[in-house]
């Protein structure tokens, strides 16, 4: 009797150690709520921003008075513009409805949002890229067609190294920018998942 009464002892004793573990457990998936929140209510409130870019951008071409060859020709760049941001919209769109549709009360649910999010951000960063390279080239040809005087007194006059180093300062003066705007914005409340994540047993 008295080894029954020790065995059982033990089992509660395992018995209340599994529930703190649990409990332990629980309030980490808790806390990772909190930023996967953030992140769902900042990718929304960004496609709308940039639904209004877009619908901003129509009407710039009549804003700055371009001629009607010029405005034909921006809306060539406005529509490939499109087309790039509508992909990144559609794969956007899927993940943000699908993270609502996944019950997130598992480090493995919460493993596919951290990853799936890491993905977008990894396209959303291409996209940035992307879209400025486009009209990068818009504003050097309207430049050369438009503004050839600049050419003719500007940049006629400087050797080529120095053309080089100016794109090259451009292009990295973006990759900067886009990579700290995606830390900001995202990703510090990816990193805040990711440590939890780290923290939480994997599950058998």
């Amino acid at each position: 009797m008295v080894m029954n009464f020790d065995d059982l002892k033990n089992e509660w004793k395992a018995d209340g150690l599994e529930e703190t573990n649990i409990s332990e457990e629980m309030l980490k998936i808790k806390q990772a709520h909190t930023p996967i929140d953030i992140i769902r209510k900042k990718m929304k409130r960004e496609f709308y921003y940039q639904l209004l870019a877009l619908l901003f951008m129509t009407g710039l071409p009549y804003l700055l008075k371009l001629s009607a060859d010029m405005t034909m020709l921006y809306f060539v760049f406005f529509f490939i513009t499109c087309g790039f941001t509508g992909y990144y919209f559609v794969k956007f769109y899927r993940f943000y409805k699908n993270s609502y549709d996944m019950s997130v009360d598992s480090r493995k649910n919460i493993l596919w949002f951290y990853y799936e999010m890491k993905l977008n951000v990894e396209l959303y960063k291409a996209l940035t890229y992307i879209i400025v390279f486009i009209w990068v080239a818009f504003l050097s040809v309207f430049t050369l067609i438009e503004k050839a005087w600049v050419v003719d007194k500007f940049f006629n006059k400087l050797p080529p190294f120095y053309l080089l180093i100016n794109c090259f300062v451009t292009v990295l003066v973006i990759g900067v920018i886009t990579e700290l705007w995606a830390w900001h914005y995202y990703g510090k409340y990816l990193k805040r998942i990711k440590k939890i994540v780290d923290e939480l047993n994997y599950e058998h």
